[in-house]
């Protein structure tokens, strides 16, 4: 399904402040409007991209058209990659200091957040992955 200028594309996020943070990223030049709608997607389980992909196809059906998804991970060596896509539940269950006291009895604290965007044409459209990845240490 190729996409109209003219057609916008659903950013599927309840944040306002993410949607004009990814509008700014986009710059004027991105061809179609981007609207942010907040839709209740279910919490799959998996890799990274499993996920990113399981998200963007369902939002795809329930928008019934183009839609972008994002999800951010962060993800320990230490833990072989873990919280990963599971950070908000351990950040709002152990806080910040609790992540960092998990690496404790650990000499490597080195990790990465990784943020993938998910784009979906439409239904039974393929899902393209963009991902952004940035090496740290805690």
């Amino acid at each position: 399904m190729a996409l109209s200028s003219g057609r916008a594309v659903v950013f599927v996020t309840g944040n306002a402040k993410k949607l004009e943070e990814v509008i700014q990223i986009l710059g004027d030049k991105f061809p179609y409007k981007l609207v942010s709608k907040k839709v209740d997607l279910p919490e799959f389980q998996g890799e990274p991209d499993e996920i990113s992909i399981q998200k963007c196809q369902e939002a795809a059906r329930l928008v019934d058209g183009p839609v972008i998804v994002e999800d951010t991970c962060l993800c320990f060596r230490a833990l072989g990659g873990l919280p990963g896509p599971y950070i908000k539940w351990f950040l709002d269950k152990v806080k910040p200091e609790g992540l960092y006291r998990m690496l404790a009895g650990f000499e490597d604290k080195s990790a990465w957040a990784l943020c993938t965007f998910a784009f979906c044409a439409g239904k039974e459209e393929p899902v393209q992955l963009f991902r952004g990845k940035t090496e740290v240490c805690i």
